[in-house]
């Protein structure tokens, strides 16, 4: 049997790839497995991607709790001490731009 259907497979089954990057299975095993049970078998569906609309839907969800315990005041504070922040290290930056000094620049005596 021809191995072109087996990347295939993987291609439909991404996680199967992570599986085999973590060191949880090998590709000969996965392929094993493949060419002895099908594509069908049940022992496939913990790998079968569940689509991006689901992932999306679970985002969405986290986001939404997430903000849902933002705490507004909290986060203005955040803001405001990253504004310093940044003003700050503009500030140091333009004072080293007003002292640079070009160490080959020679005065004539």
């Amino acid at each position: 049997m021809s191995i072109e259907p087996f990347k295939q497979f993987v291609k439909k089954h991404p996680k199967l790839i992570e599986e085999v990057r973590q060191g949880k299975k090998t590709w000969k095993e996965l392929y094993n497995d493949w060419y002895v049970f099908g594509e069908d078998d049940d022992m496939w569906d913990e790998y079968r991607s569940s689509g991006g609309k689901q992932e999306q839907g679970d985002l969405m969800q986290k986001l939404a709790s997430y903000v849902k315990h933002l705490d507004v005041n909290e986060l203005q504070m955040y803001i405001t001490n990253v504004q310093q922040a940044i003003t700050s290290i503009q500030e140091v930056v333009r004072q080293m731009q007003q002292t640079k000094k070009d160490p080959f620049s020679f005065r004539k005596d």
